[in-house]
């Protein structure tokens, strides 16, 4: 309990020093440039403190949950007593079926949880009148992420070069970009950097270097990064394909009645 107590103030500490910079901006803006008193002062410190306690909890369980977990999970599901590979001088990437499993299952999971993601779902609705399900977005952006990280696991595990695929991603992108709906295209690409944030980032990343350290012959140094990448990379390609996909039925429902 006192060691827990110990590193809660340590990095309590640690969050304060960093807000510090960002509060004191926004009150020399405040008061300085824009010469007005702040608004609802007391319940703005009190807001403050929420979030600097927040941030120190979530900090803190990062550290002591979720990249042990991620770790820990990568590495007995690549066992070779787990794969069933014991005795063999190279276990083939289909052994690992469990980890591809548990890629899919794990960015699916985490990207619905995630709470920018959720933010940018609910102002999309908004501004679109409805158009834009919040849950057809956020599955969109979910399953875009379900399939990089499975992907991204593969890469690892079989060895292959990162900037093949990032390169044939961004080809992709660029391909559909010309054809999809341009109302589309900047949520697409949105929807792309809010899925590497609180929830994703922890785990898938504690999942690539603990993969990357229990294969053989793989260096977490210089294989266990870019399961981030592909999170970023993918979603904006399921989103731009949904995009395109929902205005091919509409352009057929709307020729089948012309007919």
């Amino acid at each position: 309990m006192f060691s827990f107590l110990q590193d809660f103030i340590y990095i309590l500490i640690q969050t304060v020093r960093d807000v510090l910079p960002i509060l004191s901006l926004i009150v020399f803006f405040q008061l300085v440039v824009l010469k007005q008193p702040i608004p609802n002062l007391r319940k703005m410190i009190l807001g403050g403190v929420y979030v600097i306690v927040g941030l120190a909890f979530f900090l803190l369980g990062l550290e002591k949950a979720l990249f042990p977990i991620g770790e820990i999970m990568a590495t007995q599901l690549s066992n070779p007593d787990f794969v069933g590979s014991v005795g063999t001088a190279e276990i083939s990437w289909t052994s690992y079926y469990w980890i591809y499993i548990f890629a899919a299952m794990i960015g699916f999971s985490t990207t619905i949880a995630e709470p920018s993601l959720i933010a940018v779902a609910i102002k999309a609705n908004e501004v679109s009148a409805g158009t834009i399900s919040q849950w057809g977005l956020r599955l969109t952006v979910a399953l875009g992420v379900a399939f990089a990280i499975t992907l991204g696991t593969y890469r690892i595990i079989s060895g292959t070069p990162l900037y093949l695929y990032i390169l044939v991603g961004y080809v992709i992108v660029i391909v559909q970009t010309i054809f999809a709906p341009k109302k589309l295209i900047a949520l697409a690409y949105d929807s792309g950097g809010v899925t590497t944030s609180t929830v994703t980032v922890p785990i898938v990343a504690a999942l690539g270097l603990g993969l990357s350290n229990a294969v053989p012959g793989r260096n977490p140094a210089i294989d266990g990064f870019g399961l981030i990448a592909f999170a970023s990379l993918f979603p904006i390609i399921s989103v731009l394909a949904y995009a395109q996909i929902t205005e091919w039925k509409t352009v057929y429902s709307k020729n089948s009645q012309l007919n």
